[in-house]
C-alpha cells in the first residue's frame, strides 16, 4: 500500500466510525511522529528519520486531496488542534522554519540510520533499526517513484519537504472553538534579538533568527513554496515584515521576484500573484518606496528588452511591473492581477526619483498605448459599419510593445477624430455610451449576443487610462523637480495627452498634466529650435525649480492596500496541495483520484 492509499483508507474515516482504542492509537503516533522532529538533532545519521517523519505527517494530512470541498474536521485536524500535540506547536514550527533556512542536503548514503547491520551493532539497535526498515518498506512500497524529482532530491528534501508541511498546517482551517495555533505560531515569532517580553495573547510565540531566515528566503524564491511562505510572513507576521523593511540590502529579496515577473509566461499564474502581491505590501510603506530608487543596480542581464548598464531598483520594479500589466492585458485578461498591478505602482508614485529614462518613457508610452486604443475602440463601438482604413491603419502598425510612434498623418486623424468623439462624450458620457452598445448589439442581430472583445474592453481601458494618469499625476505633483525624464518624454508625447482634455472622466486629472505641458512647453519655444536633448533636459530642470508649486491642483495621496478576501483557504489549500501534490519528494498520489483541483491548475 502506498502513503497515499493509507491517508485515503484511514483519514476519510469519519470520527464516529473510529474506535477509542484506534483513535488514541493515531493519537500517539502523531505524538511520536512530531517528537522525531522536534527532539531529533539534525545529523547525517538521522536526516532520513527526520525526512520520513516530516513526509509521514504530510500524508496523514493528505485526505484533502480527495474531497472537492475545504475540510474543516477530521480525525487528524482534531488531534493537531488539541490535547497532547498542542504543546509542541511552536517547537514543531520553529524545526521547520529551521530545517527550510539550513537546506541541509542528503547525506551520503554511507551515513544513513536505514543501513544494514555490518558491524555487530548493540541488539537494541539492530532491533529499532528492523522496525524501522519495515515501516519504510511498507510506506514507500509500490508508486513512489513514479513522480521523481530529480532536482528537489538534488538540493534538500528535508528543507522542502519541511516547507510544505509548514504551509500545509499554516493553512489548516480554525477549528469551532480554537483558532489554527500553527497559523499562529507563523502570526506572533520573533527575532532572536528581540528582548521584548511575549504577549499573552501569543501563546505559541517563539524566536528564530530572522538574519538566517532572510537570506534563506532570498536564495529561494524560484519555487512557488519559498514565495508563499515570504506572502505569509509578510502578509501575517509585524515582526518580520518590519525586519524586511528595515534591511539596506532589499534588492536581495526583491530581484527575485522581480524576474518571476518577468518571466511570467513560464510560471504559473499562482506563483506570479503571489509575487505581485509581495510587491503590493512593500509598497504599502514610503520608507521601501524611497529607498529603493537608492540602490543603483548593474548590468540587469535576465531584462532582455534593453540593455541597463545602471538602473535604480524603483525604475527597474516599474519596468516589469508595467511589463506585467501589458502581458496580462493581450494574453490572460485578468482584472484582479492588472489592479494590483496598478496599485502597487501608484504606492509608489509620490516617491518616484530620478526615473531612468527608459521606465520614464515605459510609463508615458504605456499611457499613450491605451489612449489610442481607447480612440480606435470608440470608433469602433459608435460606427462599427465605417471602417476607417486610416484609423485602422494607425492602430495595426502597434507592435505589442507600443514603441512605434504614429505617423503624422494618424496623428492628425486621431486628433481631430478623438475632438469629435469627446464632444459627444462630454454631453451626456454614460447615456452615449449606453446607446452606442445598443447600437452595436443590434447590429449583431440580438439583445443576447455577446459583445465583442473590443466592446467590453472598454470600461477596462478606461480604468487603466485613468490610474495611469493618476499616477503621473502624483509623481508630476509630489516629486516633479526629481524626474526630469519623466517630462521629457510626457513633452515627447504632449499631442495625445492634449486630446483627452475634454474627457468628461479625465478632465479633473488631466488639469495638472496639462498645465506641466503648457508650461514647459513655453520655455522649450522661447528657447528656439533644433535643440539637443541634454539641452532639453537642462530647460526642464530649470523650470521645474521656476514652476509655481501652488497652481498645481492637489489630490488625494494614492495609496492602496493588500486586504485579503473572503474565507482565503477558497484559493489558499487547494493552492498549497497543488505545490505538495507537484513538489513533494517521492510521493505519489494517483491523478484520477485527485479531487481537490484540476490537475493543470497547479
Amino acid at each position: 500500500m502506498t502513503r497515499s492509499g493509507i491517508s485515503s483508507c484511514l483519514l476519510a474515516l469519519p470520527l464516529q466510525q473510529t474506535g477509542t482504542e484506534c483513535e488514541d492509537l493515531v493519537e500517539e503516533l502523531l505524538c511520536c511522529l512530531i517528537q522525531l522532529i522536534v527532539e531529533i538533532p539534525l545529523l547525517d545519521i538521522t536526516y532520513s528519520i527526520s525526512l520520513e517523519a516530516v513526509t509521514t505527517l504530510i500524508v496523514f494530512l493528505s485526505c484533502q486531496l480527495f474531497h472537492k470541498e475545504i475540510l474543516r474536521e477530521s480525525i487528524i485536524h482534531k488531534y493537531l488542534m488539541h490535547g497532547r500535540c498542542l504543546p509542541y506547536t511552536s517547537r514543531l514550527v520553529k524545526t521547520l522554519l529551521y530545517n527550510f533556512i539550513r537546506q541541509e542536503r542528503s547525506p551520503p548514503p554511507g551515513t544513513h540510520v536505514f543501513q544494514p547491520q555490518t558491524d555487530g551493532g548493540g541488539l537494541l539497535y539492530g532491533i529499532a533499526s528492523g522496525v524501522a526498515t519495515g515501516l519504510w518498506t511498507v510506506f514507500t512500497l509500490g508508486g513512489v517513484g513514479s513522480k521523481p524529482s530529480p532536482q528537489l532530491e538534488q538540493c534538500s528534501p528535508l528543507a522542502n519537504q519541511s516547507l510544505l508541511l509548514l504551509l500545509v498546517l499554516a493553512n489548516l482551517t480554525d477549528a469551532p472553538d480554537t483558532p489554527n495555533p500553527y497559523r499562529q505560531a507563523i502570526m506572533s515569532f520573533k527575532n532572536t534579538q528581540d528582548s521584548t517580553a511575549f504577549s499573552s495573547s501569543s501563546p505559541h510565540a517563539f524566536q528564530i533568527n530572522f538574519n538566517s531566515l532572510y537570506t534563506a528566503l532570498c536564495e529561494q524564491q524560484k519555487s512557488d513554496q519559498a514565495t508563499l511562505l515570504l506572502y505569509m510572513l509578510l502578509h501575517q507576521n509585524g515582526n518580520v515584515r518590519t525586519y524586511v523593511l528595515a534591511r539596506t540590502d532589499i534588492e536581495n529579496l526583491v530581484l527575485p521576484i522581480l524576474e518571476i515577473l518577468y518571466h511570467v509566461e513560464e510560471r504559473n499564474s499562482h506563483h506570479v500573484y503571489m509575487a505581485l502581491i509581495i510587491l503590493l505590501i512593500l509598497t504599502e510603506d514610503d520608507g521601501f518606496n524611497r529607498s529603493i530608487h537608492e540602490v543603483i543596480l548593474k548590468n540587469i542581464t535576465w531584462y532582455a528588452e534593453r540593455v541597463l548598464t545602471e538602473i535604480s531598483l524603483g525604475s527597474l520594479l516599474i519596468l516589469v511591473v508595467i511589463r506585467t500589466i501589458q502581458y496580462n492585458m493581450t494574453r490572460t485578461r485578468d482584472k484582479y492581477l492588472h489592479t494590483n498591478c496598478l496599485a502597487a505602482l501608484a504606492n509608489m508614485s509620490a516617491q518616484f526619483r530620478s526615473l531612468h529614462q527608459y521606465a520614464a518613457q515605459r510609463i508615458i508610452s504605456y499611457t499613450c498605448r491605451h489612449l489610442r486604443r481607447y480612440v480606435y475602440v470608440l470608433d469602433k463601438l459608435y460606427f462599427p459599419h465605417s471602417h476607417c482604413s486610416t484609423l485602422q491603419h494607425c492602430f495595426s502598425t502597434l507592435s505589442d510593445n507600443g514603441e512605434e510612434l504614429l505617423s503624422l498623418t494618424c496623428s492628425h486623424i486621431l486628433r481631430s477624430y478623438a475632438a469629435s468623439l469627446f464632444s459627444l462624450l462630454s454631453k451626456k458620457h454614460n447615456k452615449v455610451l449606453e446607446q452606442a452598445t445598443q447600437s452595436l448589439r443590434g447590429s449583431l442581430g440580438s439583445n443576447d449576443s455577446p459583445l465583442p472583445d473590443y466592446a467590453q474592453d472598454l470600461n477596462v481601458i478606461e480604468e487603466v487610462i485613468r490610474m495611469m494618469l493618476e499616477i503621473i499625476n502624483s509623481c508630476l505633483t509630489n516629486s516633479l523637480h526629481h524626474n526630469p525624464n519623466l517630462v521629457y518624454a510626457l513633452l515627447y508625447k504632449r499631442d495625445l495627452f492634449e486630446q483627452f482634455r475634454t474627457h468628461p472622466s479625465f478632465q479633473d486629472i488631466m488639469q495638472n498634466i496639462d498645465l506641466v505641458i503648457s508650461f514647459f512647453s513655453s520655455r522649450l519655444e522661447q528657447a528656439g529650435a533644433e535643440l539637443s536633448v541634454e539641452r532639453v533636459l537642462e530647460i526642464i530642470k530649470q523650470g521645474a525649480v521656476a514652476l509655481p508649486k501652488d497652481r498645481l491642483r492637489k489630490f488625494p495621496e494614492l495609496k492602496f492596500k493588500y486586504v485579503e478576501e473572503e474565507q482565503p483557504e477558497e484559493f489558499f489549500i487547494p493552492y498549497v496541495w497543488s505545490l505538495v501534490y507537484n513538489s513533494a519528494v517521492a510521493l505519489y498520489w494517483n491523478p484520477h483520484d485527485i479531487q481537490l483541483f484540476t490537475m493543470d491548475s497547479g
